[in-house]
Order: C-alpha cells, then structure tokens, then sequence
C-alpha cells in the first residue's frame, strides 16, 4: 500500500529539482529525504528518479507515479479540508493584503473548497507594496498580510499579531530553455556579461543582498511582475533571479532553465501575519490551517 507521507516526499522531490530543496521545505533532513524515496522505491521495485545530476529528473515509471501522486495527495487534502469546512461555518469577509508575486500561493485549489462548503464566507484579496501592506493592516483595513519578514524586509514590528511561516522560498537564476548561448553555471561577477533581467521592488532584503553581490548591473528590462519577466526571460532577452515557485513548471517543460550560481543563494520565509484577537481571528487561523494543507504548490 503506498505511503501517503512518502508521495508527498515524492512530489516535492521532484517539483523542487532536489533533495536537499525538498528536505526543506518539508522540515526534514536530507538523509531522511533520501530514506523515504529509497523506501517507495524498494515498495515499487523501481527507480523513480535518475541520481548523478544537479537537477533531478524522473525516470519513465517516476514520470507516471508523479502524476498520479499529485492527484492521490488532492484527493486525500480534499477530504481533509472538506470535513474541517463543514464543521467551520465561516461567515463575514476576510481581507488579505500580499505581494503580486506570492499571490499564486493564495489561490489554492484548498481555499477553492474551503468557499465551497463555506456559501456565507468571503475572501478579498488586494496587491500592494509590502509597505502600503503594512500602512492598510495597521490601520485595520487589512485582516492577514502574507509578506516576507517584516522587521527584516521593513523594519517594521506588527502589534498584537500572530505570525505563521506559510512558505519557504528561493531565487533561482534563469535562463530561457531555447537559448544555448546562456552557461548552466555562472559566478556572480560574470553576470554582468549577460543581458540581466531585474525582478525589482517586491523583496527588499533580497535586493539589497543582490546589490551587495552584484553591484550596479544595468539591466535591459525591469519590473516587479512575476509573469511579464518569465515571459521575457523566455523569449531570450536575457537571464534573472525569479521566485522559485514561479518558475518550477516552466523549468520542467523545458521554456526555462535554472542557471546556477556559484557564489549566491538565497532562501526567505512568507510569513501569514494575523491579528491575535478581533473579529478576523478565527477565521483567520482557519485559514492558515486550511493553507499549510495544501500538497502540491508548484
């Protein structure tokens, strides 16, 4: 009988290219990580991923597990979350200020269902700087903000609030997956030898430490639109940082590859800020729970 803990060990190995990325983002070591695959492997009697290389690919028969995987962990979340929603009765609106480029996490097939079998309950969902985010929820406008760590990105500190890790992030480096011409390895200083692409004004610490690393690059197209710089990264214009999450899909099919960078690298924490008492909070925390439920993200 296949172990639903492992599939998932499974389905994060295999979205996230890696081991070592999986183990963190699932809270485990590495050496466990490499157990539960070698344990689904052994139950099968077949090899699921091809080892050796940076990036992990699936073999044929991991390929076909990987599919069904995803649709084994939806059908048993969905449950999960559908007898918890019954039993939740969430009513009223709940109001959730984030980032353009995180906002993807926010649109969960989860909080599809958590609506479902929720008619009176409502979620609004605005996209801001971090700091008009901030203004909005200490002038109760906002109920939850999902931002980056906000002493450290803002310096700010959020009063009589609680704070979840909702996700862990990386930047990944790409390039377009037709173009040749890009190297599969860089070190910082030789990227201004490549046409750069900026992803700016969405994750101020991140910036900063980009700044710190690769000083003043002129970059040949800037924004801080996550879907306009993969499709400008794709046609060829040139390479860029992007959210990690953003781009795993492309990566797999081929539109983008992932570059990597010998001297950098960078890890950040979303963070689900909501306020400890009021109206909102229960439903609030409901929320977060149903959220952090969620499998498959990629």
């Amino acid at each position: 009988m296949l172990n639903l803990s492992q599939l998932q060990t499974f389905v994060m190995v295999v979205s996230e290219g890696s081991m070592t990325a999986a183990a963190d983002k699932l809270f485990l070591t590495q050496p466990a990580v490499s157990q539960q695959m070698k344990n689904l492997e052994d139950e099968l009697g077949v090899e699921l991923v091809v080892r050796g290389s940076k990036q992990i690919k699936t073999t044929a028969q991991g390929e076909v597990l990987y599919e069904h995987a995803k649709k084994i962990l939806s059908l048993a979340q969905q449950a999960e979350i559908s007898i918890k929603s019954v039993g939740a009765q969430l009513r009223g609106q709940l109001r959730i200020g984030t980032l353009n480029s995180i906002g993807l996490h926010l649109m969960s097939p989860v909080v599809s269902r958590l609506l479902k079998f929720n008619p009176d309950f409502k979620i609004k969902v605005d996209y801001a700087k971090g700091e008009d985010l901030i203004t909005a929820y200490e002038k109760n406008e906002l109920d939850v903000v999902v931002l980056p760590d906000v002493q450290t990105n803002y310096g700010k500190t959020l009063k009589e609030t609680a704070s979840h890790v909702l996700l862990k992030e990386e930047m990944w480096l790409v390039g377009s997956g037709k173009d040749e011409f890009y190297p599969s390895t860089v070190a910082m200083k030789d990227i201004a030898k490549i046409p750069y692409v900026h992803f700016s004004n969405e994750f101020p610490h991140f910036d900063k430490m980009l700044n710190e690393k690769l000083g003043t690059v002129p970059a040949v197209f800037e924004s801080s639109n996550v879907g306009t710089l993969k499709r400008v990264i794709e046609n060829g214009l040139g390479i860029g940082f992007l959210p990690a999450h953003s781009v795993k899909k492309q990566i797999r099919g081929g539109r983008l590859n992932k570059i990597q960078t010998t001297d950098f690298e960078y890890k950040t924490e979303f963070i689900y800020y909501r306020r400890e008492k009021g109206p909102s909070a229960k439903t609030a925390e409901i929320l977060f729970q149903a959220m952090t439920g969620d499998q498959e993200r990629s």
